[in-house]
Formats: C-alpha cells, structure tokens, sequence
C-alpha cells in the first residue's frame, strides 16, 4: 500500500509541487545571504535549497518514467545530509539560546521530511557508483566552500562552534554518502539484504 502511494502519479505531483514551493522559499530564505556571497561560491551557499531542487528534478522525471541517476545520487545525499543538519543545527540553537522561534520549530518539521522523503524513494533510483561517486565528490567540496572558505549558513548564535559544526558536518556527508550506497548500489547488488 505505502509503496503504490509513492508511485501514485497524483501523489508525486502533489510531492513535486510541495517540493517546488519549499525549494522556492529556501532559496528567497538565503537571499540575504547570497546578496554578500563572492559570485564564484554562490552555487554552493543555498545548501538545502539546492538539494530539494535535485529531488524536484527527479520527481518530474519520475513521473515521466524515466531516470536521472546522477540528480538521484545528489538528491538522496544532499536530502538527507542537509535535511538532518538543519534539524541538528536548530536544535543546538534552542540548547544554547534557550529559546527557538516559531521558524525554527517549522525548519525541523520541513527538513526532517526532507531528509526522510529522500530516502524512501531509494527503490526507484537507477544508481550507479560513478554517480555516488561524483555526487560524494560535490558533497565533500560543499564542506569545503562552507567551513574553509567561510561561506556556511549563517547562524548568529552558533558562531562561536563554527569548528565543531564544520567537523560533525564533514562526518554527517560521509554518513550521507555511505547510506546513499547501502540503499541503492548495494541492495541492488543484493536484493535479499534488506535495511
């Protein structure tokens, strides 16, 4: 039943459209951000913006029957990557501030369905390690641009643990990355595994 929802045209439609919407207000959410960013790091500033642009463009294709495998790799990788940093980043903010505005609450809800969403749809991705591949190297160059280059998202109150976030982000992609492998190059590899 849960699987024909997710193959269910009206349902993917309705989850593309949610999913444009969200991809839009995530990228106006990073305006101000952009407006200071050097022109050169601006394709890696709007993190979660970008990764819920791959998975609206997978679903478009999705529901066109086709596949796009290196758009699914980035889009199950940065999803879930950047829809648990964000969770993780909001609730460090209410612990060290003691206090989380309504906006907050609303980017835990939004971005750990972001992170789910992604996942669940690993039985249709056509992946191949060439993508995981690329995909990991594009992830791993984000951290760069982010904590070496200084162009993470901003968030004042967290500042002073910019190190600490920067390593447990590194850590989170390579997280991202392996799962991205267990649920698409290696079930596929070997359909009795389950996860």
């Amino acid at each position: 039943m849960f699987r024909f929802l997710l193959t269910y045209k009206p349902f993917v439609l309705l989850l593309l459209v949610i999913n444009v919407f969200g991809t839009i207000y995530g990228y106006w959410w990073y305006e101000s951000q952009i407006a200071i960013t050097p022109t050169i790091f601006i394709p890696f500033v709007p993190d979660s913006p970008t990764a819920s642009l791959f998975f609206c463009i997978f679903l478009f294709f999705f529901l066109l029957n086709k596949n796009v495998p290196l758009v699914e790799a980035l889009a199950i990788i940065t999803l879930f990557k950047y829809g648990v940093w964000a969770v993780v980043m909001n609730i460090l903010t209410l612990v060290v501030t003691g206090f989380l505005p309504w906006q907050g609450y609303m980017l835990i809800a939004s971005h750990g369905a972001m992170a789910i969403q992604g996942l669940l749809y690993a039985p249709y991705y056509k992946i191949k390690v060439s993508h995981l591949i690329i995909a990991g190297i594009w992830t791993l160059h984000n951290d760069i641009i982010d904590y070496v280059f200084d162009m993470m998202p901003i968030y004042s109150q967290l500042n002073d643990y910019s190190q600490e976030i920067g390593y447990f982000t590194f850590w989170l992609s390579l997280i991202s990355i392996g799962i991205a492998y267990v649920l698409t190059v290696r079930k596929k590899q070997n359909p009795r595994h389950s996860i």
